[in-house]
């Protein structure tokens, strides 16, 4: 992991650490700021390896960024680069009359070698995260993506749903990251610019792995409700029950299981946690369904009663 911030250095010299030492040579961009604005600048950033990728996310005052062709020169990358604008909208300018609007929320994808400018549209700072993955024939199936400038995906794509939720996964401290993913995120941000075909196997592979992290979200969100049954998630995603199914085959663990370890593991939270709650009201609060079920679930996975549990913490 490599994080630094601004706080480490004096309020007079920040910008200037920020603009020839990061940004120049670590992140091989040039960027500008107002002189007057200068002295109240503030950023931080972080960076670690996800497999062959690697995460990095910026919270930064609003600056002018630009990849010039000497930036480029000077830190080459040759990767699919796949970005959120988590908050600060602006303008991106790729050159030629290229200009689009940039929002909170919108995704952003190109190749790292490519020129490119960035204005922002307030001076309220900015949060922005990106995958950076090593380009190779694997990858893109053969694909050259050498001239991929900076852009939003397509509208009205199908990819783009799977696609965010893979983004959300693999830049967020939400849940653990699957490096196995990488892949897949590479092309379904292939297919949102048009560079394969949604048809394709492997498309419509990383379109389930990026589908199953929406159903874990759900999961996630209620899996203390009784309830919640694998008809349910499907619902709410648009899905049959067997295509909720046919998304965790490629997974550790089927649905049912995935949705038992979410609740045991809350179970075994709240039993630490929460001496003044017994065993039952924990195993309803978790949303098991019985008594039984949750102690016959709970040995499956930990080897041991819920009762031992607690008195080991």
């Amino acid at each position: 992991m490599l994080s630094f911030s601004t706080d480490d250095v004096a309020p007079r010299d920040r910008f200037e650490h920020w603009r020839e030492v990061r940004s120049r040579e670590l992140f091989g961009v040039t960027i500008e700021l107002p002189a007057e604005r200068r002295a109240a600048f503030a950023g931080s950033f972080r960076a670690k390896k996800l497999g062959t990728a690697v995460v990095s996310e910026i919270v930064a005052s609003s600056y002018i960024v630009r990849r010039t062709e000497a930036d480029i020169a000077r830190v080459a990358g040759n990767s699919l680069c796949l970005g959120m604008q988590v908050r600060g909208p602006g303008r991106l300018d790729t050159g030629a009359g290229r200009s689009e609007p940039i929002a909170n929320g919108d995704m952003i994808i190109n190749h790292s070698d490519l020129p490119y400018g960035a204005t922002p549209g307030t001076n309220g700072g900015f949060h922005f995260r990106m995958l950076k993955i090593p380009v190779s024939d694997e990858l893109t199936l053969g694909r050259s993506i050498s001239d991929l400038t900076a852009a939003r995906p397509m509208d009205g794509s199908k990819v783009l749903r799977p696609l965010r939720a893979l983004l959300d996964a693999l830049t967020s401290d939400k849940r653990a990251a699957d490096p196995r993913d990488i892949v897949h995120i590479a092309r379904l941000g292939l297919a949102a610019r048009g560079r394969l075909a949604e048809s394709l196997p492997e498309v419509r592979s990383a379109i389930r792995a990026g589908l199953r992290y929406l159903a874990l979200d759900i999961m996630a969100d209620q899996y203390h409700q009784i309830d919640l049954t694998p008809a349910l998630v499907a619902r709410s995603l648009g899905l049959s029950v067997r295509h909720l199914h046919l998304l965790f085959e490629d997974a550790d663990n089927t649905f049912s299981r995935t949705l038992a370890l979410m609740r045991c593991e809350e179970a075994r939270r709240m039993l630490v946690a929460r001496p003044d709650l017994t065993v039952a009201q924990v195993a309803y609060a978790t949303g098991f369904e019985s008594l039984a079920t949750f102690y016959r679930v709970f040995r499956s996975v930990y080897g041991m009663a819920p009762g031992d549990a607690r008195q080991l913490s």
